[in-house]
């Protein structure tokens, strides 16, 4: 398990009521690779334009908004759940999983938790689920936007470790492509053992 943090000011503002981290995951979906999870907390003095859900920007523009919200956010972290723990707990625990890390891993304590979706991971904080949270709430959009671009740069990384899958290109995601390489080189150690196509894969190969 890794994480990732930073965002401490010497000029943290005292006098807010609620100090919100905003939380999103990114790589529920993906046939491998881990899941990933974000927690960022907004500097109320330092505001950033364009922030929305992840999946409805392009990757320039994330990848332009990522060192942006590092370097202005009050606090942020990114923590991920390994492919190992996604087929022990399955991906939707993992995610919540990612998502307390990430929470936890914060230098600036938050006290409430705005998570995207329809349920929250067990934090010692209060947390509200918002469904479309990562296009409502400025908050999660970053967190959304953090959790895909730390995502797609561990699965360019993967490529180079794999590169048959191509995972460069698709980002673990089942694509033509993907299930075409997974059918010509079998799963990889970072493929999903717990999900469809890859188990029954393994399924055949054991049968061989």
């Amino acid at each position: 398990m890794k994480t990732q943090q930073a965002g401490l000011f010497d000029d943290l503002p005292r006098s807010l009521e609620e100090i919100i981290c905003g939380v999103d995951e990114a790589g529920r979906g993906p046939l491998a690779g881990p899941v990933y999870a974000a927690a960022v907390i907004l500097h109320p003095d330092r505001p950033i334009e364009g922030l929305r859900d992840s999946k409805k920007l392009t990757e320039a523009k994330r990848d332009a908004l990522a060192p942006l919200i590092k370097a202005q956010a009050m606090a942020w972290a990114i923590a991920e759940a390994s492919e190992a723990e996604i087929d022990r707990i399955n991906i939707l625990q993992a995610s919540m999983l990612a998502m307390k890390r990430a929470v936890e891993a914060l230098n600036v304590p938050p006290t409430l938790a705005l998570i995207d979706g329809n349920r929250c991971p067990v934090l010692k904080i209060q947390a509200i689920a918002i469904i479309g949270g990562d296009d409502k709430e400025d908050a999660i959009s970053a967190a959304s936007i953090l959790a895909k671009t730390a995502r797609d740069a561990a699965l360019v990384q993967l490529h180079a470790a794999y590169p048959q899958y191509a995972f460069d290109q698709h980002k673990g995601y089942g694509t033509a492509l993907h299930l075409e390489r997974l059918r010509e080189h079998g799963p990889s150690p970072v493929h999903r053992r717990s999900f469809a196509p890859v188990r029954e894969l393994l399924f055949v190969k054991d049968l061989l």
